[in-house]
């Protein structure tokens, strides 16, 4: 059964959601207050999956391509598109920049 996903954006008006609420499933505790998303949570599925592939390929992306069934260039193409939304997340006035 797959997890659900965390959404990142209201589902109204499509604004970034913040995480105002985090919550100890052992003792019960919880801490309330209005925390920016990391700006890798900000990404899709499927940009986080890239990336993770990438880290574990130790940034190799000739290893990535291969694995993938993919060209290089398609693959280089594909981590320049996931660097522009990460530059303009980082842009947001609201965002706090750690990653």
């Amino acid at each position: 059964m797959a997890q659900p996903k965390l959404p990142v954006t209201c589902p109204s008006c499509e604004t970034g959601l913040s995480v105002t609420q985090l919550s100890c499933g052992h003792c019960g505790t919880t801490v309330s207050g209005n925390y920016a998303l990391p700006l890798l949570l900000q990404l899709n599925e499927e940009d986080l999956n890239f990336i993770l592939q990438f880290f574990m390929t130790s940034g190799s992306l000739k290893e990535m391509a291969s694995q993938m069934g993919n060209s290089y260039p398609t693959v280089r193409n594909k981590l320049d598109d996931i660097i522009e939304r990460i530059k303009i997340l980082k842009q947001n006035p609201n965002h706090e920049n750690y990653l």
